[in-house]
């Protein structure tokens, strides 16, 4: 803990607010203690706080809007809600309104409260710049694929599924066909306690009936034709594990009504038999439909959707988190390279046109046009020609009125580019004096388009990796000092044994 912090505790049982003061003042810490709303408000908004402690229920108002006064006014400070038996499903709320995180009533560890004072402490410095660090989650999102990427909703989205990811909770996942919500549930899964149990996946709308259920409670011996023995099902395999059930819409009443009774008892009877069976199993499940719809229409079960629904994660479509695309992109390229072996760039016209599609498909349709885009590539950049004729159709609407418009002494720029990229002559035609001048002003060129290119947002090809630059560097050096080892060695600051070996490593030609 960082003792000299001022810590906000807004309890009207006085034994809480004592128990905080006696904890936190022995730990260096300044602590105001808040009875009522109106207290809390005139504290608020007369000093600042690191931390604040809201109970849920107050006698003058509710947690949840001192929360939103508190973020309004404050929003550093790092909010933590305390709550009683009962009352999860608000609390989760709170986390989803921007608080740090909640504690459940009574305090049974006090190091546990200790950890989330210095968690959410933590937290704030890196939020506000104080501290440098990557999200806690950072290393379990890149573990399973669960690219975040940089935009506000998507950063929310994944701290807060971080949060609930450590508490037993069933959590729904939204979101359009394509955008992962299996990947969001690995993620909310690895990051949970129950990580080196199993996660098993199941698309509901891909079995019929008879099958399903099956799948989902196993069957006994003899209890269909067919049934030779025994065999388990996906509940009682991912016991103590996590359960993603994808398309929960699509399931059909009287699959509804048995996994009501597993949600609400932990039971279930498999397919056939007669003796109820245990399991503890966690319930990521994911839906393409309004559900809420789908319950005031009669086609899905109002008592299933509220024990589904204790936590509404919402995933946005790809169309509205285009900055993300960039990273997509070169993590698919990577995932490739580890099966192929081969370096891929993406040039910038490219990267602008995948930026400018619509993405009906979202994720999944950028997975396909992106390994398609590399099987067509046959050298190392992908260029517009091997994106797919429907995506070019597209975004062709979209930038012919931009080239209508491109004024007389940008078309003069572009013209005398290609130009020189078209026609060797000139280079040919330059004299000794005049060569290096040359390739100093081409140097200039491609740094001031690079820093322009920042400005308008627009991507650039992938950085080279740490090996293709050590490569570029050592073929240069060779060549400027006519392959004499001795002396490359030497430039490059490294022995010439070292220099021998990192030659022979990379199958460097010397000329």
């Amino acid at each position: 803990m960082t003792p000299g912090e001022n810590i906000l505790v807004i309890d009207d049982e006085v034994e809480v607010g004592s128990f905080f003061r006696r904890l936190l003042q022995r730990k260096g810490f300044s602590v105001s203690l808040a009875h009522t709303g109106s207290e809390a408000v005139q504290l608020i908004e007369s000093a600042n706080f690191a931390v604040a402690f809201i109970d849920l229920k107050l006698p003058d108002t509710s947690g949840l809007n001192l929360l939103q006064q508190l973020k309004n006014s404050q929003p550093d400070c790092e909010a933590i809600i305390m709550t009683g038996y009962g009352t999860t499903r608000t609390a989760v709320k709170a986390i989803q309104m921007g608080a740090f995180d909640y504690i459940e009533k009574p305090f049974e560890d006090i190091a546990e409260v200790e950890e989330l004072i210095d968690k959410a402490l933590d937290y704030g410095r890196r939020i506000t710049g104080k501290t440098a660090g990557r999200p806690e989650w950072f290393n379990t999102a890149e573990q399973v694929g669960f690219i975040v990427g940089k935009t506000p909703r998507m950063l929310r989205l994944a701290t807060v599924a971080d949060k609930i990811a450590q508490k037993n909770i069933n959590v729904l996942i939204q979101g359009e066909t394509g955008t992962g919500k299996e990947v969001l549930a690995r993620f909310i899964h690895a990051a949970s306690p129950r990580q080196q149990q199993t996660f098993i996946p199941i698309n509901c709308g891909a079995l019929p009936e008879n099958l399903l259920e099956s799948e989902l409670f196993g069957h006994e011996k003899g209890a269909f034709t067919g049934a030779s023995c025994l065999r388990r099902g996906i509940f009682e395999i991912a016991d103590n594990g996590s359960l993603f059930l994808d398309e929960i819409g699509e399931a059909n009443p009287s699959i509804q009504v048995k996994l009501l009774r597993v949600l609400e008892t932990g039971e279930f009877l498999r397919v056939g038999g007669e003796k109820p069976v245990k399991t503890d199993v966690r319930i990521i499940a994911a839906t393409n439909v309004d559900l809420e719809k789908a319950v005031q229409d009669k086609q899905f079960r109002e008592d299933l959707f509220y024990r589904l629904d204790v936590v509404r994660l919402e995933l946005p479509p790809l169309r509205e988190r285009r900055e993300d695309i960039p990273r997509l992109v070169n993590h698919f390229i990577a995932r490739a390279r580890d099966r192929s072996s081969r370096t891929l760039q993406v040039s910038p016209e490219a990267m602008l046109l995948l930026q400018e599609h619509s993405w009906p498909g979202n994720i999944r349709e950028l997975v396909n046009i992106v390994d398609q885009a590399i099987a067509l590539c046959e050298g190392n950049m992908i260029l517009p020609t091997h994106l797919s004729n429907k995506l070019l159709q597209a975004t062709a609407k979209i930038f012919a009125p931009a080239m209508e418009h491109t004024s007389t002494a940008e078309q003069l720029v572009l013209e005398t580019l290609e130009r020189t990229t078209t026609d060797p002559g000139w280079v040919e035609a330059l004299s000794q004096d005049n060569i290096l001048k040359a390739y100093r002003l081409t140097k200039q060129i491609q740094e001031r388009l690079f820093n322009r290119m920042q400005v308008l947002s627009v991507p650039g090809p992938l950085p080279p990796s740490l090996e293709e630059m050590e490569i570029e560097t050592i073929t240069r050096t060779l060549a400027y000092y006519d392959g004499n080892i001795t002396t490359a060695a030497r430039s490059l600051g490294i022995g010439r044994n070292t220099l021998y070996r990192k030659i022979k490593e990379h199958g460097i030609e010397i000329k």
